[in-house]
């Protein structure tokens, strides 16, 4: 644990691939341990297929501007490596990285109000470009002022993740799994998270690995046996009440 993180109510990260049970098992282990003390939940991923559906459903432009959104950010996954992207996209993306920064803050001052934190998800710097990482870079030839930008986005994530969870909880799933269960997805993009999961260290916190092609009985057991273990090393009791 950091000197940070010592500081600070206990955090515990749920993350996966599209399809591997996050927000069912963040929901239910939010529920689980409040046993333990005050809890709260916290939501850290950028979060655009909700604003894309809220823009969706605007009068007249709604439709149209959620199509230029998406297909911006496709693009920026797609030619980030090749190309810096244009000053709009830039902007999105950066507006997004900003938005989670909100959340990520308001996050901490929960944490340090005594709550145990459940997230879903968690920003990470070992795969930029997608997967909660970074989305411009500051290496891609191009525009210097989105250049810039991608330095300050930077900064915020290299900020986001000093705050070390105190337990990491790692969803894993195969690729026809995660397609079954999310059939909307694309599956190059979920092959792609499929395969970045097992790699994400999160600045060397604890991981524990679970495999969620498992019933969720036994995915939730699992979970809830690394938080105990986690929570009572924290000095927390489980109440009986």
């Amino acid at each position: 644990m950091t000197e940070k993180s010592a500081t600070l109510a206990p955090l515990i990260a749920i993350i996966g691939c599209d399809g591997s049970g996050k927000s069912t098992v963040s929901t239910e282990i939010l529920y689980w341990v409040q046993a333990y003390g005050p809890a709260a939940a916290a939501h850290l991923g950028k979060q655009s297929g909700n604003i894309g559906r809220a823009i969706a459903r605007w009068p007249l432009i709604g439709p149209r501007l959620d199509r230029v959104i998406v297909r911006k950010t496709d693009q920026t996954r797609a030619q980030r490596e090749k190309k810096t992207p244009g000053f709009f996209t830039a902007l999105v993306v950066y507006a997004f990285s900003l938005r989670r920064l909100g959340r990520f803050k308001r996050m901490l001052a929960m944490r340090r109000q005594g709550l145990i934190i459940i997230t879903d998800r968690y920003p990470q710097l070992d795969f930029p470009g997608a997967y909660d990482g970074t989305g411009l870079s500051a290496d891609a030839p191009g525009s210097r002022f989105v250049r810039w930008l991608a330095r300050r986005e930077r900064r915020l994530y290299e900020w986001m993740t000093s705050y070390r969870p105190d337990l990491v909880i790692r969803l894993n799933i195969d690729l026809d799994t995660a397609c079954a269960r999310k059939p909307d997805h694309r599956r190059e993009l979920l092959r792609d998270k499929v395969a970045a999961t097992p790699l994400l260290k999160f600045n060397g916190a604890p991981i524990v690995e679970i495999d969620s092609s498992q019933a969720l009985d036994q995915v939730l057991a699992a979970a809830k046996t690394a938080v105990a273990r986690t929570l009572e090393a924290r000095g927390f009791a489980r109440s009986n009440g």
